[in-house]
């Protein structure tokens, strides 16, 4: 046993031991004798434990109201039921995650697609960026699009793309 280890066994680290409900290695057995074990799926899974990750305060001030609210229903990691408020034209979709203004602080959070219960819901209210029967853009198109976009700079290729694809 190494000194790091003697000092979290002392100071309420706990004994580290295999847990006995499912065999992972590095759980905890605390002074009252409770088994703290890093595996979600198990009954012994402390959240405050896991992979240290502290549970962050839910944000409950601000005065953010959305003009038009949409409902999102989350389960977060460690399996709580959430639900947020959202701004209806702030939602968008970044890769696996949609991002939107919530009330009550009106700041921007990333919410994993696998985890929103509603998903169906949220995604009729992301914005479209072809129209129903238009082709997406090849691969160069969406690059000169995005490139553009980012720089806020405009070339006439871009500009013959903005029109053929005005909602990009």
């Amino acid at each position: 046993m190494g000194l790091l280890d003697l000092l979290i066994s002392l100071f309420g680290g706990g004994q580290k031991i295999d847990c006995p409900n499912c065999g992972t290695a590095d759980a905890r057995k605390a002074r009252d004798g409770t088994v703290r074990c890093k595996n979600q799926a198990c009954q012994n899974f402390d959240p405050s434990f896991a992979l240290g990750r502290r549970i962050a305060p839910v944000p409950t001030r601000g005065n953010f109201r959305p003009q038009y609210p949409v409902s999102i229903r989350y389960v977060n990691f460690v399996g709580q039921q959430r639900d947020f408020s959202a701004e209806r034209d702030s939602i968008d979709r970044k890769h696996n995650h949609i991002v939107a203004c919530v009330a009550p602080t009106g700041r921007k959070i990333a919410l994993s697609r696998d985890r929103i219960q509603n998903l169906s819901e949220v995604e009729t209210y992301l914005p479209h960026k072809v129209e129903s029967g238009q082709n997406w853009p090849s691969g160069r198109e969406r690059q000169i699009l995005n490139f553009h976009k980012k720089h806020g700079s405009t070339s006439p290729r871009y500009e013959q793309l903005r029109a053929k694809y005005p909602n990009w």
